[in-house]
């Protein structure tokens, strides 16, 4: 059987959706790589989306379901584009059952699409099986009729699937295919990656795990399916690798024609440095689509770091201004029919691009010089700290940083580096987790027998409830008792569960002798989870009890949270219509609102935005709740946030005339509820990203006062009327500049003084002065100023000078002659640093002036000394 002319990725993506439509598998688009999951910072599996039906926390819209599902993994970044199919992005198409089909119809399908539909010969297909499903085997066997040779029996580690240490799970069955049949069936290894490639896992789920180990089968069976399109086009293309399939190497070839190299014609470590620029390049746009924006934490940190790996290996293929926007663009245009978000947040890409690749060439520059301070201070070793504080922080790659070091004499300690490097890794693997995991597993758990909360705190704020689960410290119990702390879980609420920025209710739950403190809610997989401390009686399972909420705390929420609308539509208004939200946080006390905006506000911006707000609100426009199907919502204009899960009906929150935005939360009947608004600061908290933080409603109340009492204080200690507070202040701060400056100059007059007295203490050597000595109490300036004024009435020679001008900083200073410099081949810099290290610091300089700190004093009379040992030794 001969295999089809070679389909393009596009292609092979759009046949997997269609063998599995025609056999009634829904068609659902790609969630977002934002997942809904609180323990995974990014869609790391084709399965995830659907992780809640498979744990039997959500009830499945359709029995059968098919995608193409984005991912992103940063586990093995280092091996991106040194092997032949390691990526960060990748796509994985996917079939999935819930409770329908299973084991030998997954199987069937999976063998008919890869040698039927792809044309895959099927003497050039090999499978595994987990060692212990001999049903599988059989089937692979009997009625797929594959030699029994060619079913490879593998341990739980590679062919059983498991969520978690309880829940469902199941034995799974790959297909691999052979890149070299010629060496035959006798030896078949595959873990030989160079032979063998792995490109469709098919995982039965039939079992569920309790906390001893036992296997019992599911009353409902699941399959869940994954094919890596990158994998398969690299079968059906025949390319040597992933990176030059036609999903891939466009971007490559884009980025190539940039930096002016001939891909077939580079070597392979640049080769390397333009698989990573296109693997990374396609990570990064798909995450600023899907709203992510660099930061220093999370999924930002996560970008960020993508970004700099890609501008760092432009800059090693000798790149030097910018380019990763005209790659990007690439990027867009090859995903743009399957992503159309790509399309529509086109602007936002190039824009969050363009910003962080020229701050990281700031942060570069910075690092070379650093680089050269640490080289001209080593002694034959650059410390591992040094090299992975230059890795992580300027985004030095590890060979650069030994290249350079070796043009200069030096090694680099190696193994100190990559220690650092494990710690870093470690850090970066924690993800955030919004419920504590043994929660989640006791959820896992007892989602198999309670249903979804249905949450009634849009139109009651108090509801008869029946306890359906008790969690303490994670576990699940029958009851709590006075003085437990508790997590429950109501069949039906009135407190709404923190989401889209808006904090969990407060409230009580009550009954006879019971009550409940309610703290916070949160919500897993349709669950609200009510955190409280029982306050009086028993609580136990299957109790009823009355819920309702804190009306105080509601009323504020709501007010915050409209008010965070309406700060959106003045910031569009007067701003600009391309603001859009990267965030916010809807507490009792106040409000916080992140949102695009490469500058900051003008004061003139932030008093016009504030004015326009309480207008709205003085007006008593009335705030209208809709239930409208997703397309209609976005049609009317109402405004969606980005990394946001939408259903195909959504809840539209309308401002008639003012703002329309697609909300879960709670909100005013009227903007006339909210009292007022007041802005407290707009300030930046990323590259692109501005924050502001207000207060709305009774909060405003409780800001004015807060401010009154502040301003009655510094008028009564400053004598003097609240409106002459500023003068009075600008008074006081002249006055103290004026004593600074006295200071200083007092301050190194002493200093000087001191140093004319220690002339006749300094030491000839061979025709050379040498002065060493401790000045005490003196600043870093004063003690500069000393040490230069003696080494040029000492002449030719060398001063090294000690100060403590604070309980726990020492200052130190080292002057060099000319003829010293040039005789002796001596440099202060690099005299000082190593010096400066005994007392528990570093710095450097010139070769005839260098400055140094530290932060032990008690060690400085030893550095001194060995300060003018040294220089002793060298002069003689």
């Amino acid at each position: 059987m001969s295999q089809t002319p070679a389909l393009s990725g596009a292609q092979i993506r759009q046949t997997f959706l269609d063998f599995y439509a025609r056999r009634q598998h829904q068609i659902l688009p790609s969630a977002s790589l934002v997942p809904e999951d609180p323990t995974v910072l990014l869609t790391i599996a084709g399965m995830l989306p659907f992780k809640p039906i498979f744990l039997g926390q959500r009830t499945p819209d359709f029995p059968r379901a098919t995608t193409s599902q984005k991912c992103i993994r940063t586990n093995d970044i280092e091996n991106v584009g040194r092997t032949a199919r390691h990526h960060t992005f990748f796509e994985m198409l996917g079939n999935f059952s819930f409770g329908d089909y299973f084991k030998r119809q997954a199987i069937l399908w999976a063998w008919e699409l890869s040698t039927e539909v792809f044309k895959l010969p099927p003497e050039r297909l090999v499978v595994s099986v987990f060692e212990e499903d001999d049903e599988a085997f059989a089937l692979w066997r009997d009625e797929v009729g594959i030699p029994a040779h060619r079913i490879q029996k593998m341990g739980a580690d590679d062919n059983f699937w498991v969520s978690g240490p309880t829940g469902p799970c199941g034995p799974c069955s790959e297909l691999y295919y052979d890149f070299q049949p010629e060496l035959g069936d006798e030896t078949i290894d595959l873990e030989d990656d160079s032979r063998f490639i792995e490109f469709y896992n098919l995982v039965f789920m039939q079992y569920n795990r309790d906390a001893q180990g036992n296997l019992t089968p599911l009353e409902k069976q699941n399959i869940d399916t994954g094919m890596g399109l990158e994998r398969m086009a690299q079968i059906l293309q025949k390319v040597p690798n992933n990176y030059e399939t036609d999903l891939i190497f466009p971007i490559i070839q884009a980025a190539a024609q940039i930096l002016q190299i001939d891909y077939s014609a580079a070597s392979e470590t640049e080769k390397t440095s333009l698989k990573v620029i296109g693997d990374h390049i396609r990570a990064v746009v798909h995450l600023i689509a899907d709203g992510v924006s660099a930061s220093n934490l999370g999924r930002g940190y996560i970008l960020r770091r993508l970004i700099r790996r890609v501008v760092r290996h432009g800059r090693l293929l000798g790149m030097s201004g910018e380019f990763t926007p005209q790659v990007a663009e690439t990027v867009i245009q090859l995903g743009q029919d399957v992503y159309p978000n790509l399309v529509e947040r086109r602007e936002a890409i190039l824009q969050e691009l363009a910003r962080e690749e020229a701050a990281f060439l700031k942060t570069l520059e910075r690092g070379e010089k650093l680089l050269a301070e640490i080289i001209a201070q080593a002694q034959g070793q650059i410390a591992g700290a040094d090299a992975f504080t230059l890795y992580d922080t300027y985004g030095f790659p590890l060979e650069l940083t030994e290249e350079i070091a070796e043009e200069a004499g030096l090694t680099v300690d190696r193994e100190a580096f990559e220690k650092e490097m494990a710690a870093q890794q470690a850090r970066s693997k924690a993800a955030h987790r919004t419920l504590d995991l043994t929660v989640q597993e006791s959820l896992d758990n007892l989602a198999q027998d309670v249903h979804p909360t249905a949450f009634l705190g849009y139109d009651h704020l108090q509801t008869v409830a029946t306890v359906q689960g008790v969690l303490i410290d994670g576990e699940l119990r029958e009851q709590a008792e006075a003085g437990d702390v508790a997590q429950i879980i109501l069949d039906q609420t009135p407190f709404y569960a923190e989401s889209g920025g808006q904090i969990g209710d407060r409230g009580y739950l009550s009954g006879a002798n019971l009550l409940v403190r309610i703290e916070d809610v949160k919500k897993e997989s349709g669950i609200f989870i009510h955190f409280g401390r029982v306050e009086r009686g028993l609580l136990q399972r299957g109790q009823t009890v009355s819920a309702a909420i804190d009306r105080a705390c509601r009323r504020r929420a709501q007010a915050n949270h409209t008010a965070t609308h309406l700060l959106q539509a003045a910031l569009k208004k007067i701003v600009g219509e391309d603001i859009s939200q990267a965030g916010s946080l809807v507490d009792f006390n106040r409000l916080r609102f992140d949102f695009n905006c490469p500058r900051a506000l003008t004061p003139a911006e932030l008093e016009q935005i504030e004015e326009l707000i309480n207008t709205w609100i003085a007006e008593a426009h009335p705030a209208q709740v809709e239930i409208l199907p997703l397309a209609e919502a976005k049609q009317r204009g109402a405004v969606a946030m980005f990394g946001e899960k939408y259903g195909a009906e959504v809840r539209v929150v309308d401002v008639p005339g003012v703002s329309m935005e697609l909300c879960g939360g709670t909100h005013v009947a009227n903007t006339a509820e909210i009292g007022l608004f007041k802005i407290l600061t707009e300030t930046g908290i990323a590259a692109g990203i501005r924050r502001i933080e207000a207060v709305a409603g009774p909060a405003v109340l409780g800001y004015l006062n807060q401010r009154e009492r502040v301003v009655r204080e510094l008028s009564d200690r400053l004598k003097v009327k609240p409106e002459e507070i500023p003068d009075r202040v600008q008074q006081i701060q002249l006055e103290l500049k004026q004593t600074q400056k006295d200071l200083e100059a007092v301050q190194q007059a002493l200093a000087l003084a001191k140093s004319e007295a220690l002339l006749s203490q300094a030491e000839r050597i061979n025709g050379f002065a040498l002065l060493v000595a401790d000045l005490g109490e003196v600043d870093a300036e004063a003690l500069k100023s000393a040490a230069e004024r003696l080494q040029q009435k000492l002449g030719e020679g060398a001063v090294v000078l000690g100060a403590t001008a604070e309980a726990d900083k020492v200052s130190l200073v080292a002057a060099f002659s000319p003829g010293l410099i040039k005789t002796y081949n001596l440099q202060a810099g690099k005299f000082l640093g190593p010096i400066a290290k005994l007392c528990g610091g570093g710095g450097g300089g010139r070769p005839n002036l260098a400055q140094a700190g530290g932060r032990d004093p008690a060690q400085l009379p030893a550095a001194l000394a060995e300060a003018k040992r040294q220089l002793q030794t060298a002069l003689a």
